[in-house]
């Protein structure tokens, strides 16, 4: 029997794994610019232009602006850089991409007649995001550790030692006393020696192992895979050569997936000893790994239009339907670990993922755009584009699976005190409210102009901006954050800028076109929940994100 030895425990309010999380809400639907050189040399302000396929997933009147045909691809070289820095302690990162961006093709039907001239059919590929990303850093001086965050889930939910205790036929989801359905990530640091009890097992106070003399530093890596690959279907025409209108219906294929490690080096730690069966001061250098994917196809609906009153003037307006995702989740996580000249290692559910499916809707788009044309040389392009990030939504698919056999949904777990009825039949009624507590609807500027140097070559410069969609109670550390699986790690993105340029060349039908995109952005990382009621501060840094991208678009219009 382990001799007991009190802690000092961070008062923390977090809890354990969600089977989803406003993290995870955000991370399916987050922006980025990307499509044709023209489309991006602009700034990607091309909601009044149309004529480029781009727009058939953007505004998908710019598909009634055709006259001709068109076929055409686009390759991307994406060279990245991302720099860590917790309180002057810099860590740095790199690494490059090549990508398929777009190919497509669009149908002209010429129909004669001066109210309706054209109908038009467009098919394109886009890779609407890409997920590659990689950081990492080091922090220094820490306040307290992830140990003390994971003793306060188990303190939070009373957790007793048989209900975080492996055996040979342990069972999380009926454990050895009966009791609640333990948090993974309690029960990974139990198995770890991260938390400890104090008291009677059947009523224990839990302990992580920062105490009152405790110093050390983390260290953490992320690396994120994958993309978000939209096939669209667009039909559309124009009235009169006034009124362009265009309808599209995606295809969405998504796939992430997401790699993510955190450690920390503690001198004077409290641990517990198995050879001497007491928990004291040592020596504790530990690791957590947890790997997860989410993959799944979905569908979206878009509607706009494009109107010319005069010559020099064009207006566009365009509507973005949710795309209806269903989703499956793996989960897994392990941890290793060194102290007392002892090396161990953990996982959760005996090494076996953990698996669900489920629903989600992104958010509702509006985009709205204005261009001026001055005789034919210049052009000058603005859209507006608002996106509903409160209207995300997680439901129910009604089909959980995990290590070959199937269960109640085993990571979604009720850490709110608060009646059945409360929740109104619906399982993810606490994550849809707290999507609405993290994030706000944002708001999206793109300018962008092009000139005719000659009959066949162009210039043109472009610049976006997107605000931050976090809300500022999330950002100022006044709220606890709930994440995924035994995920405890989340990032808060800031505002998001591109500045681009390009060029472009015409001889008769054929183009080509090449564009540079510089997109710089900050976020906050978090290795886990602050807890809003002390001044302990979780480890935390600042993430600059710098991304280099040459794009290179050719076709033949005919």
């Amino acid at each position: 029997m382990r001799k007991l030895y009190f802690v000092l425990s961070m008062g923390c309010l977090a809890t354990g794994a969600f089977a989803q999380s406003a993290i995870d809400a955000y991370r399916f639907s987050q922006p980025d610019l990307r499509g044709t050189a023209r489309f991006m040399g602009m700034g990607g302000a091309f909601g009044a232009l149309g004529g480029d396929l781009s727009t058939l997933s953007q505004n998908p009147d710019g598909i009634g602006v055709y006259r001709s045909n068109e076929l055409g691809f686009t390759l991307d070289l994406d060279v990245q850089k991302s720099t860590s820095d917790a309180r002057g302690l810099k860590t740095s990162d790199n690494q490059t991409k090549f990508y398929l961006d777009n190919i497509g093709g669009v149908a002209t039907i010429r129909l004669g007649s001066s109210v309706i001239p054209n109908l038009n059919f467009g098919f394109t590929y886009n890779k609407a995001v890409s997920f590659n990303r990689r950081y990492k850093g080091s922090i220094d001086k820490l306040q307290t550790s992830m140990s003390n965050y994971i003793a306060g889930i188990a303190n939070n939910q009373e957790l007793t030692v048989p209900d975080v205790e492996t055996t040979d036929t342990y069972d999380p989801y009926n454990p050895n006393d009966g009791g609640i359905q333990a948090p993974w990530l309690a029960i990974l640091g139990y198995d770890s020696y991260l938390i400890n009890p104090k008291g009677n097992p059947n009523n224990p106070s839990w302990m992580g192992q920062f105490g009152d003399r405790t110093s050390g530093k983390a260290n953490f890596d992320v690396t994120e895979r994958g993309s978000v690959d939209e096939y669209n279907i667009a039909f559309g025409g124009n009235i009169s050569n006034v009124v362009y209108w265009g309808m599209n219906f995606d295809i969405i294929n998504f796939d992430y997936r997401l790699d993510a490690g955190y450690g920390e080096d503690l001198t004077g730690a409290y641990v517990y000893n198995p050879t001497t069966d007491i928990v004291a001061p040592t020596d504790s250098r530990w690791r957590m790994r947890n790997a997860y994917r989410a993959n799944g196809t979905g569908f979206n609906y878009q509607l706009g239009v494009i109107v010319k009153p005069i010559q020099e003037l064009r207006l566009g307006l365009a509507f973005h339907t949710p795309t209806w995702y269903n989703l499956t989740e793996t989960y897994s996580a392990g941890t290793s670990m060194q102290y007392y000249g002892q090396n161990l290692s953990a996982s959760t559910n005996d090494g076996y993922p953990g698996s669900q499916d489920y629903n989600f809707n992104s958010p509702w788009k509006v985009i709205a755009s204005v261009a001026g044309v001055i005789g034919s040389k210049f052009i000058i392009s603005a859209d507006y584009e608002w996106n509903g990030y409160k209207t995300m939504k997680f439901s129910e698919a009604n089909n959980y699976y995990g290590g070959g056999g199937y269960w109640d949904d085993p990571w979604d777990y009720d850490y709110y005190s608060v009646t059945p009825a409360a929740l109104n039949n619906d399982p993810y009624a606490y994550e849809n409210e707290d999507i609405k507590n993290v994030y706000r609807h944002t708001d999206t500027f793109r300018i962008g102009a092009e000139y005719r140097v000659t009959p066949s070559f162009s210039v043109r410069a472009g610049y976006s901006h997107v605000s931050s969609p976090v809300e500022s109670k999330a950002k100022n550390n006044d709220m606890t954050i709930f994440t995924v699986g035994t995920i405890p790690n989340y990032r808060f993105d800031n505002d998001t800028n591109y500045i681009t340029c390009g060029l472009g060349y015409r001889h008769k039908g054929f183009y080509i076109d090449l564009a540079y995109v510089y997109k710089q952005m900050t976020s906050e990382y978090h290795a886990f929940t602050p807890d809003p009621k002390s001044s302990y501060q979780s480890p935390s840094a600042k993430l600059t994100f710098n991304n280099s991208r040459i794009v290179l678009s050719t076709g033949l219009k005919f």
